[in-house]
């Protein structure tokens, strides 16, 4: 599809960086920052991402739960958290709010980082989140070759799912209804459960997502 000058929008933004004397490689990035420093590497240089809200971290801490249990009981991989740094390329890092990397490629998986593409990468759009960088995010996460990208955007409340394949990637928007991964076998959940203001029990929905999977 072609976009149209028409459909470009114009945006002030502003955001922290920090700035060395030259570019700043993956390596030296993963090495000078830890878990504590919410940062990424862009081009070289380090720019600080801003303070997550509620919402965010509550939805976060919900899909953690649900997502890890389920890969931790099935066995499909490991399931990482948004302070584990993914090298885009040498002078470029990101940290995806979650990812999934399958067993059988777990050798990407370092000490200090990820280097390679990660099989599942899940990003949670805030209302804060700047559109350009949203962009952005998403070009570096295609130009790696994750196999699943999903964009669970907060203020819309719908789910940008992007799947590779042979020609390229394959989009999907979701306001409702079911969401099935292709990469965890097996891993499902209602898209309304995402926005909702009391979401089910990450637990219940385990067990149910758990003995769907079993049926089959």
């Amino acid at each position: 599809m072609v976009l149209a000058i028409s459909e470009l929008r114009e945006f002030k933004e502003q955001r922290v960086t920090l700035v060395p004397p030259r570019p700043l490689t993956f390596d030296e990035f993963v090495e000078m920052f830890n878990e504590d420093d919410d940062v990424e590497l862009i081009d070289g240089t380090v720019v600080k991402r801003m303070a997550a809200q509620f919402e965010h971290e509550d939805l976060f801490s919900w899909l953690m739960r649900l997502v890890g249990g389920f890969v931790e009981v099935t066995g499909q991989g490991i399931v990482l958290g948004s302070r584990t740094a993914v090298q885009i390329h040498a002078y470029r890092g990101r940290l995806p709010d979650l990812l999934f990397v399958r067993w059988a490629r777990k050798f990407i998986v370092k000490q200090k980082g990820v280097y390679g593409a990660p099989d599942l990468v899940v990003e949670i759009i805030s209302p804060t989140d700047r559109p350009s960088d949203i962009i952005a995010l998403e070009t570096d996460y295609r130009n790696i070759g994750v196999r699943e990208i999903w964009l669970i955007d907060l203020p819309r409340k719908q789910v940008k799912v992007l799947r590779r394949k042979r020609k390229g990637y394959v989009e999907e928007v979701l306001s409702e209804g079911i969401l099935r991964s292709d990469v965890i076998k097996g891993f499902w959940l209602r898209v309304e459960w995402l926005f909702a203001e009391k979401r089910p029990k990450a637990l219940d929905v385990l067990r149910q997502i758990l003995g769907e999977a079993g049926k089959g």
